[in-house]
């Protein structure tokens, strides 16, 4: 390879965005996942209206998104109307820069905007200010169109639409559930102000407490949710009888889903403060299991560890300030012991939590001591495995965010997926027959049950998730009976015992053509009735169709396709006001009146021609998981 002054390039700013989206919007996706990066050109466009609202202008933001094209109105003070290109088109230009005009604000490196632009298909900003009207249109960042300042009698504010690549996000798709958290998020951050979505309205009166509210039901926790505030600072928390801990934390109106220094400060708080407060040195682990809480932060200036914003960095509330560690810190030992000395109840009830996981965890000490040399021995002979080279908690930083682990049904489903597979990033967990049914069950089946306990060392989350090998867990089954029940009993084991999993958004099914249509010239893989219909009506009467049945049918030169680029993955969706109790018990429980009565009402016939008539169950929808 020659070296030479030519081997030097200068890209502008939309060729380098284009080029490396991922410095910009991490992971691409095709909207299967919720950080996938088509919702963060949507976040980057809202939090530029969450920054005029948080200077107080605009009460109000207006959110259309529909099947490929966002559009998105607020009424603050308006893009000046004479930088509105340069705003949306020129790098490291904005008004995140003036101290006086934006303070505490999130979107600080002038870049946000510019990268949908430049990632999107088409792209369109209007401003209206004092009574006149800019537009500006650009495809795939470059200017087409700029109108001249225009009278009109509109409200102050700015107005974006965009279509995202479809070159650079490949059938791309938005998931409004994933688009509708994200709006709740915001409204909880910022008490007041209210977002619409396709005319949906998303409100907060009482923020972070609003939030545990939706995520902890009263039902499903031990004692009031606990809400202390401050200048800068909000929290709220409480404990229930979920495993793991159940943490959400935010930085000027920015969910951090990978937390910070924050979150670390506030982790480590509670502890140390609940431990003063009953005098008696608490494990760390029984403090904070089954706790669920949030903690939201203004802060001057921050520091994130990527232009996502997904972690915070800061070690000082403002440069030259306090230590970011010291504020939490000193927050919560003052406020919280007070509220536990104003509390008894509430004390005591925090107290028996407590003692509760201090018992079962040493009862657990056992038990996890022999699962783990079952494992470790296991290991050296196990087959069930065949495991992939990078991994997510090794890569994080790295972008290694896709690794995946697919759980298969028998020997044939999983020999096909481990030929066709990426051995870089794809690994295979081979199931034997029909999982254990885990509803009612405590914790302690997982260690003795031989597949549940090899399956929780491969993905080593027995202690949380920040060991977590794969990022992506895929359930693949058969496109039968028994599959589907696979996926429910599947789908039940992380749900009972490792909901955070759900809840973060690494759980999928994964969909695999049902049919197969070819002719002479060409073959169509299709995924339902009216794909395969359509195929039929395509490629002509003498078309041959081919069902498959399980997923040893499929080569692995043919399944290569569906779980490469274009795979097709139905995320799992766990809903923030549906109990996780209520859900497994109308499922997986005893064959209730109510599941019964809902199977009958949702009967319905069906006519296939070669076989004459049939009656099946609809499949019912799930109320908590998409």
């Amino acid at each position: 390879m020659k070296y030479t002054e030519d081997s030097i390039k200068s890209l502008d700013w939309r060729e380098h965005i284009r080029l490396r989206p991922g410095m910009y919007i991490g992971k691409l996706g095709d909207g299967s996942a919720y950080d996938d990066g088509i919702y963060v050109l949507i976040k980057e466009i809202i939090d530029n209206c969450i920054d005029e609202h948080i200077m107080g202008f605009g009460k109000s933001i207006e959110i259309q998104v529909s099947r490929e094209m966002v559009r998105v109105r607020d009424y603050g003070r308006g893009i000046p109307l004479g930088k509105l290109v340069d705003c949306v088109s020129r790098i490291n230009t904005g008004g995140k820069y003036d101290g006086e005009a934006f303070t505490k604000s999130v979107g600080l490196n002038g870049v946000g905007t510019k990268a949908v632009n430049a990632l999107s298909k088409s792209f369109m900003v209007q401003s209206f200010r004092d009574g006149c009207t800019r537009t500006a249109r650009f495809e795939k960042g470059i200017l087409h169109e700029e109108s001249k300042n225009l009278p009109i009698a509109d409200k102050n504010g700015t107005y974006v639409e965009f279509v995202p690549d479809g070159e650079i996000f490949r059938n791309f798709h938005f998931i409004h559930e994933f688009i509708e958290e994200q709006l709740w998020n915001y409204a909880y951050l910022n008490a007041g102000l209210s977002l619409y979505l396709n005319g949906k309205k998303f409100f907060s009166k009482d923020g972070l407490l609003d939030l545990l509210q939706r995520k902890a039901p009263a039902d499903s926790i031990r004692y009031p949710i606990v809400h202390l505030k401050g200048d800068d600072i909000e929290m709220v928390f409480t404990h229930g009888d979920q495993y793991g801990e159940e943490h959400y934390s935010f930085v000027n109106g920015q969910y951090t889903t990978q937390g910070g220094t924050h979150l670390a400060a506030y982790r480590e708080a509670m502890v140390k403060t609940i431990r003063e407060f009953y005098k008696k040195d608490f494990d760390a682990f029984d403090v904070r299991a089954s706790i669920i809480g949030a903690i939201s932060l203004r802060v001057q200036e921050p520091v994130f560890e990527s232009q996502t914003k997904t972690k915070l960095g800061s070690q000082h509330m403002a440069p030259g300030g306090l230590a970011l560690r010291s504020f939490v810190g000193d927050f919560i030992k003052r406020e919280l012991d007070n509220y536990l000395h104003k509390h008894p109840a509430v004390a005591d009830a925090l107290l028996k939590r407590i003692v509760q996981s201090e018992r079962e965890r040493k009862d657990m000490a056992g038990i996890k001591k022999l699962a783990n040399e079952r494992a470790k021995k296991a290991n050296l002979h196990n087959r069930k495995l065949r495991d992939c080279r990078l991994h997510y908690h090794e890569g994080k930083l790295e972008g290694h965010y896709n690794s995946t682990l697919f759980i298969t049904e028998g020997d044939s489903a999983s020999g096909s997926i481990t030929k066709a597979r990426h051995v870089e990033t794809q690994a295979v967990f081979s199931l034997r027959g029909k999982p254990l049914n885990c509803y009612g069950l405590k914790k302690k089946v997982v260690y003795e049950n031989e597949e549940f306990n090899l399956l929780q060392h491969a993905l080593q989350i027995e202690d949380g998730l920040e060991g977590l090998r794969y990022n992506r867990i895929v359930i693949a089954t058969d496109a039968d009976v028994d599959g589907m029940h696979i996926r429910l009993l599947m789908m039940s084991f992380f749900l009972q015992f490792f909901p955070d999993l759900v809840r973060e958004g690494h759980l999928y099914i994964l969909e695999t053509p049902l049919f197969r249509v070819r002719n002479k010239q060409e073959t169509v893989y299709c995924y339902s009735e009216s794909e395969k219909q359509e195929a039929m009506k395509r490629l002509g009467t003498r078309a041959e169709v081919t069902r498959f049945k399980g997923l040893g049918e499929i080569s692995p030169e043919e399944f290569g396709r569906f779980i490469g680029p274009d795979m097709r993955l139905e995320p799992i969706i766990l809903k923030a006001d549906m109990s996780i109790p209520k859900l497994l018990a109308y499922y997986m429980g005893k064959n209730s009146p109510e599941r019964q009565q809902f199977i009958i009402e949702n009967l319905r016939y069906e006519m296939d021609a070669p076989q004459g008539l049939a009656l099946e169950a609809e499949e019912p929808a799930v109320p908590a998981v998409a």
